[in-house]
C-alpha cells in the first residue's frame, strides 16, 4: 500500500472518530491489533441499564472515489471472518459483563462536493 493510500486512510479514520463522538459514541481502542489483522475503531455508548453498553468493532473505508464501487462494499467474508477473529481476542481481554457486540462499517467518501460519511449499523454478523 503506498503512503498516499494509507495517509488517505488515517485521515478517513480520524473523520470517522469525529462522526462517532458527534453521534454520541466514545472511543475505546483504535487499530486494535491481534497479529496482522486490526479493527480500526472499537466505540462503545450507553445501551440501557447502567452498567451496559453497547460495543461497536467498526472498519473504516476510505475512498476518493465510487469507481470501484462505495467504500462501504469492500467488506467481503474474507475481511469479516478478519473482523470476527480480532473482536473475540478484544471481548476475551476488555468484555464487561452487560456488553452488547456489533460489527459496522463506515464509509468516507472525499468527492468534489465535500466528505460525505456513512455508518451501515450491523453491517454483518459474526462469522
Amino acid at each position: 500500500m503506498s503512503v498516499l493510500r494509507q495517509a488517505i486512510g488515517v485521515k478517513g479514520e480520524r473523520i470517522a472518530e469525529k462522526w462517532l463522538v458527534l453521534h454520541g459514541w466514545d472511543i475505546i481502542d483504535r487499530r486494535f491489533r491481534n497479529g496482522h489483522r486490526d479493527i480500526d475503531i472499537v466505540a462503545a455508548r450507553q445501551a440501557g441499564p447502567v452498567d451496559a453498553r453497547l460495543v461497536a468493532f467498526i472498519e473504516v473505508k476510505t475512498r476518493t472515489g465510487v469507481g470501484f464501487g462505495g467504500p462501504t462494499c469492500a467488506v467481503d467474508w474474507r475481511k469479516q471472518r478478519e473482523l470476527t477473529r480480532s473482536a473475540k481476542v478484544w471481548i476475551a481481554r476488555n468484555q464487561r459483563p452487560a456488553d452488547t457486540f456489533r460489527f459496522d462499517v463506515i464509509g468516507v467518501l472525499f468527492g468534489p462536493g465535500g466528505v460525505r460519511v456513512q455508518h451501515v449499523e450491523n453491517a454483518f454478523r459474526a462469522r
